[in-house]
């Protein structure tokens, strides 16, 4: 009976030395189950803001609007232990892009996004082309007379992001949008339509 009660012991001390070795493990932040141990994973939800800057014309029209760009973003990625990502992402913007060109002035006030993405991880580091739906506001002005148009059109883009907290990440990002066009009647019922560059940088919870 002794001797059971000594080996029983010696079976409870083993499994408290394995727990605790295992807990000692750096899985990486954020860890899920589908990634190997110690490595870094990016799957799930996240949400962040960003600013920037855009620059860009507007279609049939000399002005070329340009200016500070801020928002929100929302995404999901998905990640299976691999270093393939691939997830989707929206966003909403306020910009201050405007120009003015004899008597008409064009702005883009707001503008969003609707975009898959895809990437390469290299551990807490993700390389990814992204694009899909781009839509927005193109308001024209011309002797006190305002006229706006919402288009959809499409967005393509690169960036880079880097995990250097646990649950938080940090990106830089490039996107070409194009908005489509509509005919302003303040133009002579010319097509006029806004597509710009914008780089930006952001930052992101991962949940």
């Amino acid at each position: 009976m002794t001797r059971f009660v000594a080996r029983a012991l010696a079976l409870i001390v083993a499994g408290w030395t394995t727990s605790a070795a295992s807990a000692d493990l750096n899985y990486g932040s954020p860890y899920t189950v589908y990634q190997p141990l110690n490595a870094y994973s990016w799957a799930g939800p996240y949400l962040g803001g960003n600013v920037g800057y855009g620059w860009g014309s507007v279609e049939n029209n000399p002005t070329k609007p340009s200016g500070f760009v801020g928002g929100v973003q929302a995404g999901y990625n998905f990640q299976n232990g691999s270093p393939w990502v691939f997830g989707i992402e929206a966003d909403i913007q306020g910009t201050t892009a405007d120009d003015r060109f004899a008597p008409w002035k064009f702005s883009n006030p707001w503008f969003g996004t609707v975009r898959g993405r895809a990437g390469y991880a290299v551990n807490n580091v993700l390389f990814y082309a992204t694009g899909g739906l781009a839509f927005g506001e193109l308001r024209g002005e011309t002797f006190g007379i305002t006229e706006s148009h919402t288009n959809a059109g499409f967005t393509v883009g690169a960036g880079a992001e880097m995990g250097f907290a646990p649950h938080w990440s940090a990106k830089i990002e490039y996107l070409y949008v194009d908005l489509a066009n509509s005919n302003f009647t303040i133009t002579g019922g010319v097509s006029n339509g806004y597509s710009f560059s914008l780089v930006r940088a952001g930052i992101n919870y991962h949940f």
